[in-house]
Parts: structure tokens; sequence; C-alpha cells
């Protein structure tokens, strides 16, 4: 049976049919789907971590137990993981673990544009790189049978493009051979340097017959043309694009395994051709890769570049000159930014923020678009827990006054993330510093996914839910209070008070996402317009709901939830 499915559908698929049994992961675009669909088959235990460490960690246990495992993220949560895919691959495995990592090339929903085939090749773990949903399922399939012959986990990287679009899949039976049996072997799993330096000469060995097998993978594939008229090596997505812009015109090697890469088999393709083009997105890795092997007749940056997605269209006018021509429109159509949803909880809290002038150190997450016009009130955004780390750095370089101007903001499930050992150095290191939870009881920002303060898992059953003021209490913080961000007024106060004291604190903005379907909605406001001044401090606010019309503010009824922060807003009360 065949099924239309995403790539992040079809990875479940993979999981699921290869016998998987231990999943855990952050969830984190371009990935989130492939661990809430894996949860939707009850053979296999899945579960949201604190982290992406976390997560790693977590099936690099399972695998030792001797159960297939899996662990799924984006690219910069690969970042976060760093410290045990280093380790593991050294360490090795005992039953098969597979890694994703979804790269988002264009920066659709990241904080930049990393390409992860350098963690790969750093911390020589094996990469493999599926071009549809079809190859998704059965390279995750294979992957947890090099996994175990060759005793190392696999990643497989994903991109935007491929995780979200849809092919053909082809259904299969699970095959589930059970656990594997556990013997203590510290020589293998305790690393140590005595032992770890035994284990480096597995890996390079590992290494090499990592080589070998890629020169006749099924990962790999030459497309000959009989009327080519040039070569192209290419992987991922951009193997769709090379495919439907060039067509016959070009013979190509798809590289599938993009670590370790085949050498004679590069060798021999592009030793047929006059000029080889290496396309791939973001960073030139086939390409330096060809040319430490002694191919220099390939072209490939120097045309394409590093930046963002390539395109059918790019590819045809670059290789071939056509330009396509596009229809352009008179009408000066206007750009839609992201903006917070009518009635968003972190809407009040930022007006509060940019009414008091105040620095603000932001983190990772819906809330990261207090940035924007006409709130404008976050002055950075590196990574997820750097708000608070990054405002203990900024108040202990300029101290004084500046400490009693500065906040920090971080969400509830990015402060369980790594927020907590922020706010311990500021405890610990007497940090005269104010952190704000926007506690909006939910992973906002991937798609509405629970997290440990939540009280759900990710089955959506009932769990053990983090107390927030306790646990900021049990980290040394004294002064902890919860305020209402709908209440503009007590939201401002505390702010005031707690930058006002001379000692750490944190301010909990308690109120829940407007999206969730439990939430109970107040009836949508409408403006009087005898009384509206056309003063246009409720536009202010950045709510969509709101807009100017005739010189009057209006109201759209289908967007408002009745939250009220443009009532307390508006000083002559046209509200209603």
């Amino acid at each position: 049976m065949n099924k239309l499915m995403l790539g992040n559908e079809a990875f479940a698929r993979g999981l699921y049919e290869a016998g998987c049994r231990i999943v855990s992961s952050y969830p984190g675009t371009p990935s989130t789907e492939i661990t809430e669909e894996a949860a939707k088959y009850d053979e296999m235990y899945a579960e949201w971590a604190p982290n992406e460490k976390v997560a790693m960690e977590t099936a690099l246990g399972a695998s030792i137990a001797g159960a297939r495992s899996f662990c799924g993220m984006k690219h910069v949560g690969l970042n976060v993981a760093a410290d045990p895919l280093y380790t593991a691959g050294y360490t090795g495995v005992n039953a098969g673990m597979v890694i994703a990592v979804a790269d988002d090339q264009g920066m659709h929903s990241s904080q930049n544009e990393q390409d992860s085939r350098h963690h790969a090749i750093a911390s020589k773990v094996p990469m493999v790189e599926p071009s549809d949903s079809a190859e998704v399922k059965d390279f995750v399939k294979l992957a947890y049978d090099l996994s175990e012959k060759f005793d190392v986990p696999f990643i497989v990287r994903m991109s935007t493009r491929v995780a979200h679009s849809q092919c053909l899949v082809e259904m299969a039976d699970r095959v589930d051979n059970g656990l594997k049996e556990y013997k203590k072997d510290p020589q293998k799993f305790v690393m140590v340097p005595a032992f770890a330096k035994k284990r480096h000469v597995v890996v390079e060995e590992r290494t090499k017959q990592l080589i070998e097998y890629a020169e006749n993978c099924p990962f790999n594939r030459v497309e000959i043309s009989d009327t080519a008229e040039f070569g192209v090596i290419t992987n991922g997505a951009a193997y769709q694009y090379v495919k439907e812009a060039l067509g016959d015109r070009a013979s190509v090697l798809k590289i599938g395994m993009v670590n370790p890469m085949p050498v004679k088999l590069i060798q021999d393709f592009a030793a047929k051709y006059e000029t080889v083009y290496v396309i791939e997105e973001l960073e030139g890795i086939i390409e330096e890769h060809c040319r430490s092997i002694g191919v220099n007749n390939v072209k490939g940056k120097e045309i394409f570049g590093y930046i963002g997605e390539l395109h059918q269209d790019v590819i045809a006018e670059k290789l071939l000159g056509e330009k396509k021509e596009y229809v352009e429109l008179d009408e000066n159509i206007p750009i839609r930014p992201p903006v917070m949803c009518p009635g968003c909880p972190h809407r009040g809290l930022f007006y509060c923020l940019k009414k008091l002038g105040v620095y603000v150190s932001g983190d990772i997450g819906c809330y990261t678009l207090g940035a924007s016009a006409p709130l404008n009130a976050i002055d950075t955004t590196i990574c997820m827990g750097a708000s608070i780390s990054g405002l203990h750095g900024f108040n202990k370089a300029r101290g004084g006054e500046y400490e009693h101007k500065a906040v920090a903001v971080i969400g509830d499930s990015t402060f369980m993330h790594s927020g907590m050992t922020g706010l311990v150095n500021i405890a610990y290191n007497d940090s005269n510093s104010t952190v704000i939870i926007l506690d909006n009881s939910i992973t906002g920002m991937t798609g509405h996914q629970q997290n440990p303060t939540t009280g759900k898992n990710l089955k959506g059953d009932p769990a053990y839910a983090v107390d927030l003021e306790a646990l900021c209490r049990s980290l040394g913080i004294k002064r902890v209070r919860v305020t209402d961000p709908y209440n503009l007024a007590q939201t401002e106060a505390a702010i005031k008070e707690e930058l006002a004291a001379d000692e750490a604190s944190v301010i909990i903005s308690r109120r829940p996402c407007a999206l969730l379907k439990y939430v109970k909605h107040n009836p949508p406001l409408k403006v009087n317009a005898d009384k509206c001044v056309g003063c246009k401090m409720c536009m202010q606010l950045g709510c969509p709901a709101i807009s100017i019309k005739d010189g009057k503010a209006v109201i759209d009824h289908t967007q408002c939830v009745g939250c009220g922060i443009c009532q307390e807003q508006c000083k002559v009360g046209a509200i209603e």
C-alpha cells in the first residue's frame, strides 16, 4: 500500500517499521512532526525531553540497554546535543541509534543557517541525506541496520523542504527483533582517557570502513544521460531542483551518504565530463571534498553562493542561461511580517517594558516577536537560554544604574530547556538582575507541544508539573512574584518594583496562550466612534485586530478575543 506522506511523517513511519522502541526529542521546526507522528504508534515509547542534550543522552542510554532508539532536533539543537554526540562517536552503540537533524536553509524559522554536515564530519559520525519522503523512510530503516553493523549512531539530515513536502511512500510491516542483550563493557562505554584513547583507534578504522562502504552503497546513485552536456554532483533537496531544471541535459551523481563521502565513485564520475557542477545548499562541503581527492574540474560556490535555498529557476539560469519571465504587478503589495496573535499574553508585558525604556535581553520563542514594530522591545536574541546569562554579563559589565534598567525575558519551555543554569549563575555570583519568565503554559513557537511545566506529557496524559515559583526559590532567588500581563498597571508596577530592588528577582508573567483550545475568551470589543479621538494609543500595542479607518480606531471582531489591554490603553473610554 502506498500513502502520501510528509517527509517528517515518513521518518516516523521508518522508525516504526525499523523496530524503534524509544523516542526522545525536543521540538524544533522543521523537525517537530517526526516525534509527534512517532507518538501515534503505541509500539514506540515517545517523549519530549527538556532539551536536545537530554534527548540524545536518553536515546544513547536506550541503545546501550539494547533498544533501537531515536532522537530528533533542528540544526541549532544539535549544537546543544554536541557533547554527547561527539562522545557517542567513540562509544558506539549496542542496538541501532538514529538521530534526526533538520536544517533550515533560508531561515524560515531559525536564528542562523548553519550546515549540520560540519557536526557529522567533526564528530566522525556517519550522516545520510534523503531527497524525498520515500527516501526518508528507506534511509531511516537502512540507517538502523548500518548503525548496528558499524557500531555507531547514524545521523539523518533533513531540510525544511524535504521535511514539509509530500510524495508517495510504500508501507511495510514493522520488524521488531526485541531487546539486544546488554553486556557490561567499561572499555567501550566508560570514556575515561585510558579507554577513550583505544576507542579513538576504533573510530579511525571505522571511518575507513565507512568510506569503502560509501563507494557502492544504496544511498549514492549515478544517473547517466546520453545527451548530457556536463555532470552534476548534488544532494538532498537540491537534487530535486537539479532534475527539474536540467532534465536530460546533465548526468547526475546523487550523494545520499554525505559523511563520509566516497572517493573513487566521485573520481570516476567526474572523469567523464570536462566540467562538473556541484550543486549543494549552504556550505561547499561536497565541492571541498572533490578538490581534496584531486577532482579539480568542479565548479560550485562561485556560481551558486553560500546563502539560502536554491531553486529550479536559479539553476536553469546559471547553467543554461534560461531566465524565467515573471509577471510584475503594478500594485505595491505590502509585506505581512509575523506578529503576536490577538490576545497574546506577551503583548501587555512587552508594552510595559517599552514604556519603561529598559534594556531587554531576549530569548528564542514566539515572544521574540516583541522585537518587531511597533513594540520594538527586545535588544538582543542569541540562542535558547542566553537571555538570562546575557543579562548577567551585561549587568556585571556596566553595573550601577544599568542594573535597574535591564531585564531578561524567557519562556517557560525555554527556561526548562536551558534557562535554569543561567538563573543559578545569577544567584551564585550575586548578580542584581531581574528575570521575567513568560509562562504561557505551552511550548508555543513550534506548535503547542507540552513541556515539564504544563502537567501533561507528549501524549497529553497527566504528568508531574514543575512549580516555577518553588523552582526559582530553590535556585537561590528570594524575590519571586507572579503577574498577569493582561493587567497593564499590575505588570508595570511589578517591573518597577523588581528593578528598584538591590538583589536578584524573578517575575513570572503568567497567562495561557490565547490559541490553546481550553482557554475561554471574552466577547470581542468594539470602538465607539463618537468617543474615539483618533489618538492611536491603541495602535501602539501592535494588535492585528486593531486598525485605523477614516481616522478612527476599528476592531476586527473576527480576530478580537476580548483580552482588554486596549481598553486599559484607551484614555477616553472609546473601547467598549
